[in-house]
């Protein structure tokens, strides 16, 4: 059965004690609170609408989270390569590519990686589609794969929307082709904690074994 979206109403007030119809006696006026909409009433969106709607909101969560990563330290500063996607049959889902850079970091020394966010969480790294059986007990995800060396690190490039089809039909995230040969399949780190995100992201961004102590230690 295909997922409908429909636009929640305004949230009113609602007056203690009285009911719909003594309200319009005395005022004249109809209360429609939440639980008084009818189904006919609801303004139901497209999937088109939507995935706009996720687009914003990934992208605005990209953009605070690139923020916070460049304001650490001066010497570690990533390039803003923001641009999400969304599902097409589950609009209401996406992910959000943020910075990609090579690192010098002694654990994946001189690898090319590339760092997402998704408002939702996942088995991921799959050989047959990349994004896995969904986890409903966490609402986002954070994680970070190798890539291929024989691709150069995209340059910035504007927030887009281009929707995908189901997750499990999902590739590996667009442009970047995935390096396997890599820790965990390609996978660099996983998780559903923005601060464990933020601290694995500046580990990768480290130019020395000082500040990556200072960074160890938060």
């Amino acid at each position: 059965m295909k997922t409908r979206y429909y636009q929640a109403a305004e949230k009113k007030p609602k007056l203690p004690g009285q009911a719909v119809h003594t309200e319009f006696l005395r005022t004249g006026r109809i209360v429609r609170g939440k639980e008084n909409w009818l189904e006919e009433e609801r303004r139901y969106l497209t999937y088109e609408e939507v995935a706009e709607r996720t687009g914003k909101m990934l992208t605005a969560a990209g953009e605070r989270t690139h923020e916070r990563l460049n304001r650490f330290h001066k010497s570690i500063q990533f390039p803003k390569i923001i641009f999400h996607r969304t599902f097409e049959q589950s609009p209401h889902l996406g992910y959000c590519h943020i910075t990609a850079a090579r690192t010098n970091y002694p654990r994946f020394n001189d690898v090319i990686w590339a760092f997402y966010i998704a408002n939702f969480f996942s088995e991921i790294g799959g050989s047959d589609a990349f994004f896995g059986r969904l986890n409903l007990k966490y609402p986002r995800m954070y994680f970070a794969v190798a890539v291929n060396q024989n691709q150069p690190v995209p340059a910035d490039k504007p927030a887009q929307t281009k929707p995908q089809r189901s997750i499990a039909e999902l590739p590996p995230p667009p442009r970047l082709q995935i390096d396997r040969s890599v820790n965990n399949g390609g996978i660099l780190f996983q998780t559903h904690e923005k601060k464990e995100a933020v601290k694995n992201v500046l580990l990768l961004g480290a130019r020395d074994e000082a500040l990556r102590r200072i960074i160890q230690a938060l």
